[in-house]
């Protein structure tokens, strides 16, 4: 008799996880579906900003991953973002290439790079590591205009050539950065269930068990710098081809902030609603707040710590009397 209840009392766990399953499910094909209609509603400029959003959301994403993944933060992901966005201008402006031809090369070159800082770095960790990034964030603006035979210095580079000819610019803009983001979400959903997304999980959270089959820290830092600095080397790339134009003005110091932020927003969650708050909240709510002037610091910053309470609302239960948690 115990087993038998033991056996339905299973069924019915596993019935109540596959029925939430469904409705989550049922949701995110909800707001895909919504965000596909939007164009429909949505003005000129709400398009390019829901454009830019998307992009963001990216490179949101790509610092959400190096901490759920890494368990490290990074105040320089601005600096691979730029690699990508420059990348697609440069490629266009001396090759007369396509975003086609070029978005997967300014990904390619992400990974390089973020191989190339992660190696001499593997074995930073926590502010260290942080700091390490903050030096590529400070560095940036100088070396796009020291650079500026290629980057065009201060003025930038424009990117004018279109993905599907004949479309309307905003609106293959807007699709472009949409559909990437859906599909980039989509893989790093698989990418958690692998073995290798296991494995960088258990280099973090356990790191003796995993070095005991095999898979050391070092080779766990090295991998998730280097896919999240692709993965922030494609939101520059969608960011540039969205703005159609890339400056050195567009990735400051404070860009890579604004990033982890973003980031900070989101909970750190690599799911496509949280990660589209923390880009909406990077982009959008400084757009609609321009017009407040010199309050745009404060209100911004008010509305940062009233949108990390509430998202933290959970957590911060455990500093309630014990009467009133729930």
């Amino acid at each position: 008799m115990a087993v038998s209840d033991l056996a339905q009392t299973s069924k019915a766990g596993m019935s109540a996880r596959g029925a939430h399953v469904d409705v989550v499910r049922l949701l995110m094909l909800a707001l895909v579906a919504i965000l596909l209609l939007a164009p429909l509603l949505a003005g000129g400029f709400l398009l390019y900003s829901l454009s830019l959003c998307f992009a963001n959301t990216l490179a949101v994403l790509s610092v959400s991953m190096l901490v759920r993944y890494g368990g490290e933060v990074s105040i320089g992901h601005s600096f691979f973002v730029a690699l990508g966005a420059y990348a697609v201008a440069i490629i266009e402006h001396r090759f007369g290439l396509s975003i086609v031809v070029s978005l997967p090369l300014a990904v390619l070159l992400g990974a390089g790079a973020g191989f190339v800082f992660a190696f001499p770095s593997r074995r930073l960790s926590g502010i260290y590591l942080a700091v390490a990034t903050m030096a590529l964030a400070l560095a940036l603006p100088e070396i796009l205009i020291g650079f500026e035979k290629f980057t065009g210095g201060f003025e930038g580079l424009y990117i004018a050539q279109d993905l599907l000819p004949g479309m309307p610019k905003a609106l293959q803009r807007y699709y472009v950065a949409l559909a990437v983001l859906v599909l980039v979400c989509l893989a790093l959903a698989h990418f958690r269930k692998s073995a290798q997304g296991l494995a960088l999980l258990m280099a973090q959270a356990q790191p003796r068990a995993a070095e005991a089959m095999g898979i050391t820290r070092s080779w766990a830092r090295i991998s998730i710098f280097t896919l999240s600095a692709a993965l922030a080397a494609l939101a520059g790339a969608l960011t540039g081809f969205a703005s159609s134009t890339v400056s050195p003005n567009s990735f400051t110091f404070f860009s890579g902030v604004f990033l982890l932020v973003g980031s900070v927003v989101s909970l750190n969650r690599l799911s496509l609603p949280a990660a589209l708050v923390g880009g909406a909240f990077i982009t959008l709510v400084p757009t609609y707040l321009a017009q407040a002037g010199d309050w745009v610091p404060i209100l911004y910053g008010v509305a940062l710590v009233v949108v990390t309470l509430v998202a933290n609302a959970g957590d911060l239960r455990r500093f309630l009397p014990r009467g009133m948690r729930r």
